[in-house]
């Protein structure tokens, strides 16, 4: 599956099947808010959160290419991210894009 930010993929010609989309939310965990709380105190990268954002970007991304394949696309183009927060403490990233199908 070939997964791109730009709108057009050089040599292909495809037809658009629609939009795909997958995401994850995420709530913080208490003792990983605790220790990265006392670590804003003298500065520095919290790690485990930056490991948090990964982690949820890299579901919200499989899933958004299970839900292409299911349809059978060929490419997700216009791939994008967003984030927001849907209550105290949790975070949802969606991936999405526009699923094709390639036209021999």
């Amino acid at each position: 599956m070939i997964v791109t930010t730009t709108d057009e993929i050089p040599g292909k010609k495809y037809e658009i099947l629609g939009i795909v989309q997958g995401n994850m939310i995420q709530t913080k965990n208490i003792g990983r808010d605790f220790t990265q709380g006392m670590k804003s105190l003298v500065g520095g990268e919290l790690k485990s959160y930056v490991d948090m954002v990964n982690e949820s970007r890299a579901t919200a991304t499989k899933r958004m290419i299970e839900q292409a394949n299911a349809i059978g696309a060929d490419a997700i183009v216009g791939m994008r991210y967003t984030s927001s927060t849907v209550a105290a403490g949790a975070a949802e990233v969606l991936a999405f894009g526009t699923a094709v199908k390639f036209i021999e």
